[in-house]
């Protein structure tokens, strides 16, 4: 196994996250189909990121990170998952959830968090799910105490801090915290079983009387709270579209490996080879014009997010509303491309590319899984109103 590569310490100039990103990516698809097999935690793969400062990619250099763009961070992101949708997706969400304490919280809480991350080498985990209002949260003599349930917890086992929410039992507001994962009363369950993404990790949390500090709840502004704070749903959004690009990606390069080595065309295409073969070229040919053009949208919808992030606090409902529509589009297209890409590569490969040994159909199960996330209808219908009617995507956690 390779060595990983620490970018804080390289050496011969700055860092550079894309290379390490990409060599990381064909280490991971080594063993990428047994492990998708197996399930369970990638934990191998999950230290490799930690050893690598990746974990510290949009933490600013003042900080201790690498200071880099959200297009650099959703680029690491689709690169990794050209080989590994489950790693891909718990690896954007690390920087979704240290964005959620800079867009909620305090910039003290960041600060001290984003420190501490570099310090520790921390990954962080999500149990935030705001769909799942079993969890409760109550003020206690000493501080808050939470207790109740959390489903669809990606990246929680392992982790090394937790962003849970619970409704506060005496208001019913959402209220959301930065918490250390092994603390007292929280028990991350292995019981993530789903057809796809099998090593995200994505089961359930329970919390047995856990203790939260104020410090640790992100109140100010708290979820949702300001114009920039709405933010946090697109960087949601476009990280879930860079993972459907990266699978598609991978899926695209596995079908042109396989079907180099098919040899013979079929027996009536009046060719010889199959790399002759006017229908494999055509379905390949039409593939990858999709996964091209999906690629330029997304790539314009993570300019267009580090546009929006640098106004901060001054951003504008506009400038929201304009970057969610561009988001909402690349979401859309990178679904629906994702999806064709992972069922057609099969045209193009033939019978013998359904064994087991290639793998070939963990692309459309990952795909198939995540894209089940939040519906794209209604992406659609969002789109659709503001064409029709000006109106920008109202925010949401989904939107």
């Amino acid at each position: 196994m390779a060595v990983p590569v620490d970018i804080s310490e390289a050496a011969g100039g700055p860092p550079d996250p894309i290379g390490i990103a990409e060599a990381m990516s064909r280490e991971f698809g080594a063993t990428a189909v047994e492990r998708d097999r197996r399930g369970g935690t990638p934990k191998y793969e999950r230290d490799t990121l930690r050893a690598s400062g990746l974990l510290a990619l949009v933490i600013p250099k003042a900080l201790g990170g690498v200071g880099a763009s959200w297009a650099t961070a959703l680029h690491a992101t689709r690169i990794l998952a050209r080989s590994d949708g489950a790693v891909a997706h718990v690896f954007g969400f690390q920087h979704l959830l240290l964005a959620t304490v800079r867009l909620f919280g305090t910039r003290q809480q960041f600060e001290s968090l984003a420190r501490a991350t570099v310090a520790g080498r921390w990954f962080w985990g999500n149990a935030l799910n705001p769909l799942d209002e079993r969890a409760t949260i109550t003020r206690g003599p000493d501080g808050h105490i939470l207790r109740g349930e959390k489903s669809f917890c990606s990246g929680a086992r392992d982790a090394d801090v937790l962003v849970v929410s619970a409704k506060d039992a005496t208001t019913g507001k959402l209220v959301v915290a930065a918490i250390p994962a092994r603390r007292a009363g929280i028990t991350v369950r292995d019981d993530w079983d789903n057809m796809g993404q099998r090593q995200t990790d994505s089961g359930s949390v329970s919390f047995d009387a856990v203790p939260v500090q104020d410090a640790e709840i992100l109140a100010d502004p708290g979820p949702l709270g300001s114009t920039f704070a709405t933010l946090r749903p697109l960087i949601a959004q476009l990280s879930l579209s860079n993972v459907y690009l990266g699978i598609a990606e991978g899926a695209l390069a596995t079908a042109r490996s396989i079907a180099r080595q098919r040899g013979r065309a079929w027996f009536s295409s009046g060719v010889e080879l199959v790399v002759d073969d006017p229908y494999v070229l055509a379905t390949l040919g039409d593939l990858v014009a999709q996964v091209e053009a999906a690629r330029h949208l997304t790539d314009a919808a993570s300019t267009a997010l580090d546009r929006v992030w640098l106004r901060g606090d001054n951003l504008t409902s506009d400038e929201r509303g304009e970057c969610a529509v561009a988001i909402a589009a690349a979401k859309i297209i990178t679904a629906r491309v994702g999806l064709d890409v992972a069922t057609r590569i099969f045209d193009a490969t033939g019978a013998r590319a359904t064994s087991a040994r290639f793998g070939l159909d963990r692309f459309w199960r990952d795909l198939r899984t995540h894209t089940l996330h939040d519906p794209v209808d209604y992406k659609l219908r969002d789109v659709g109103r503001w064409w029709l009617t000006g109106e920008w995507p109202k925010p949401s956690f989904y939107s």
